[in-house]
Order: C-alpha cells, then sequence, then structure tokens
C-alpha cells in the first residue's frame, strides 16, 4: 500500500430529468491505495454507487459526468476512447454488483458466464479459461468447483451465487473490485462467510477494494479507511478505527449509534435519524444535514461548511463537530429514542434540551 491506485478529483454527476436536474454525486473528490479496502457508506440515495458507476463510466440514461477527473493510475477515465473503456472494464477494474439474485443469465452456465468474462478481455486463452473456472470457483471456496461449474444459476443458493459474482470479478485479476453491497439478501451466516472470503482474497491477492456498503459491521471488519457519504457529498473520511471511535459528523455519529452492539450492556434504545435524505433536484441551503440534525445551530441553515482536517488524517464537513457539543445536548439527542423509564432519569436540563432540539428539529 502507499500507491495510489485510483484518485477522484471534484466528481459531479447528474441526472437530468423532467423534475429538474438530480445532483447525484455533487464534487466527491477521494482516493484508494494499491492493496487497500475503501468503504463508502451512507444511507440509500445518498450517491455511493452512482460514484462506482461514474468511476466504470457506466451510469444510466439520463446520468451524465458533468465535471471532474477520474485517474487511474494516471490516466483519466472520463476522457477515454470507447475501446480504451471496454479493456478498463472488468481488466483494470471489476465490479460486483449489488444483487446476486438477478446479476447472473438465468439460462446460462455459471462456468460459462465467468469463462466469457475472461475470453472477452483477451487476458486468456478460450482453452485457459476454461481451465481457470474451476481454479476460481475453488479459491472462492465453492463446493464441488468440477461439478458446479456445469450448474446453472438456480441451482446455486444465495451465497454460492455471490461467491460466482465474486469469481467472475476476479477472473481477469483486476487491480481494484468494487463491490456494491455485496452481502445484500445473504442471510447472517453467509453474510460472515462472504467477509471472511473478501478479507482472505485481498490478503492473499493484493487487490484493492472499493467496499460500498450501509452495513458499519462490514466496514469494520474489512476496511482500512471510510468514506462518509450525504446527499452526494462526503461528509467525514478518516481511518476506521478513528471514525469508530471519535465520529466528527453528527451524521456520522449518528449513523454509529442506530447499529446495535453485543460487546456492550445498553439500556436504552438506538439512536434514529429523523426525516428523510433530502431532493436532490432542490436540496435545502446550508449545510445538507441541517434538517434532520440534533446539533443545528442558525449558521447550518444558511451556509454549507467546506470540508476541513478534525484531527489527523480525519476530515468532516460540518459547523457543530462532535467534540464541540456539550454533553446536556447528547443526551437530549438521544433523550427520543430512550425507554419512558429512562427517560425519566434524565435531570431537569436534558429534558428541557430535549424539547428544544425536538421542536428545531419538526420545523
Amino acid at each position: 500500500m502507499g500507491q495510489t491506485l485510483l484518485q477522484i478529483e471534484d466528481l459531479h454527476t447528474q441526472f437530468f430529468t423532467s423534475r429538474g436536474v438530480v445532483r447525484a454525486v455533487d464534487g466527491v473528490s477521494l482516493h484508494i491505495d494499491a492493496g487497500e479496502t475503501l468503504g463508502v457508506v451512507g444511507e440509500s440515495g445518498c450517491g455511493k454507487t452512482i460514484t462506482a458507476l461514474s468511476v466504470l463510466r457506466l451510469v444510466p440514461e439520463p446520468g451524465k459526468i458533468t465535471s471532474g477527473r477520474i485517474l487511474f493510475r494516471g490516466r483519466d477515465v472520463t476522457k477515454m476512447e470507447d475501446e480504451e473503456i471496454r479493456d478498463f472494464r472488468g481488466s483494470d477494474v471489476a465490479m460486483i454488483f449489488q444483487d446476486p439474485m438477478t446479476s447472473l443469465n438465468p439460462v446460462t452456465k455459471v462456468g460459462f458466464q465467468i469463462e466469457e468474462a475472461m475470453t472477452a478481455h483477451n487476458r486468456f486463452s478460450a482453452s485457459l479459461a476454461k481451465t481457470r473456472v474451476v481454479e476460481l470457483l475453488k479459491r472462492v471456496r465453492v463446493p464441488a468447483a468440477e461439478t458446479r461449474v456445469k450448474d446453472y444459476p438456480h441451482q446455486f443458493s444465495g451465497g454460492m451465487r455471490q461467491r460466482a459474482m465474486i469469481a467472475m470479478g476476479l477472473a481477469n485479476e483486476p487491480s481494484l473490485l468494487i463491490a456494491d453491497e455485496p452481502t445484500t439478501a445473504l442471510d447472517v451466516t453467509v453474510q460472515a462467510q462472504i467477509i471472511q472470503l473478501m478479507k482472505q482474497l485481498n490478503r492473499e491477492l493484493g487487490t484493492a477494494m472499493m467496499l460500498i456498503t450501509h452495513n458499519m459491521a462490514l466496514v469494520a471488519s474489512l476496511c482500512q479507511r471510510v468514506v462518509v457519504m450525504y446527499a452526494g457529498r462526503i461528509v467525514e473520511e478518516g481511518p476506521v478505527e478513528q471514525i469508530f471511535r471519535s465520529p466528527q459528523h453528527p451524521y456520522t455519529w449518528s449513523l454509529l449509534r442506530s447499529v446495535p452492539r453485543v460487546d456492550e450492556a445498553r439500556k436504552d434504545r438506538l439512536v434514529s435519524i429523523r426525516g428523510l435524505p433530502p431532493d436532490l433536484t432542490n436540496p435545502p441551503p446550508g449545510c445538507k444535514f441541517h434538517p434532520r440534525c440534533p446539533f443545528v445551530v442558525d449558521r447550518c441553515r444558511v451556509e454549507e461548511p467546506s470540508l476541513g482536517e478534525v484531527a489527523l488524517n480525519q476530515v468532516a464537513r460540518c459547523w457543530v463537530l462532535m467534540r464541540n457539543v456539550k454533553e446536556e445536548d447528547v443526551a437530549a439527542a438521544k433523550a427520543s429514542a430512550l425507554s419512558i423509564e429512562a427517560a425519566q432519569k434524565l435531570k431537569a436540563d436534558a429534558e428541557a434540551a430535549a424539547a428544544e432540539v425536538d421542536s428545531v428539529a419538526g420545523s
């Protein structure tokens, strides 16, 4: 690690619709080093998947990359010719799409689909590709790989289909693997197996990964750094341990405290984030999170903060950093998620603060 593999600079991807321009990715800048696993987290609709599709220039109509640069080993992906981008996809960067149930062709054998991914890019001869299919399925822990290559997708379980998609992604030995919600629709035990598999592949092959997810536990298990997105923008970025230990943006703080933990006894309910993400055709003025933020101040409503350094290797986009929030305000923000019995134990000043926060959030 250390050498930058992918560099995204001030990326803007927009959708031109009858309702207006949807600013799906609004000035995103990030990087991924060789061999690194980067987590990109946030709610649905925050721009995670569109950022990944922009890297591969697969943004669906009526979407378009309007400005910014996507540098892969120094080459600007946005300026590649059609033939170059076809070689780039699958060979240099591969993507595991969100739903393994629908990503495979139901009328074609799994082995042939993986084989076709190799021969299409001319990385391997037809005979070598045929022998590599079994090796790839064994590598992703598909049992009886020699016979399963002849099976159709409907004969695979959800977990096996996801393993087949990972094998297809690794078929051409890409330098970067983009995984979009790789554990969606899988049960908990299979999720754990997929996590362990991806961790092992990253360690053995040195493949860099961009993990798109809303599962914070998955980020903690796999990633070295994490990018938190909201309303098409990055609101916080830093090393995983640092972000988990000391989140500075209220959105990151809320996401982490909405996740159940088994390593501590909780006496209060999980914190919920009120409201919905903004309409990206008409986003609110100021900070895009301010209508839902329990720590909002007047400045948040009129002036948008820039992404600034808040600690070593950690940046956040916020006027009210969590380290500056008073304890009673934090208690007030949690109050709406507490049980009645626990809420009665709060002091009078915390209850007053809770009422003030509730009135602001409802306005």
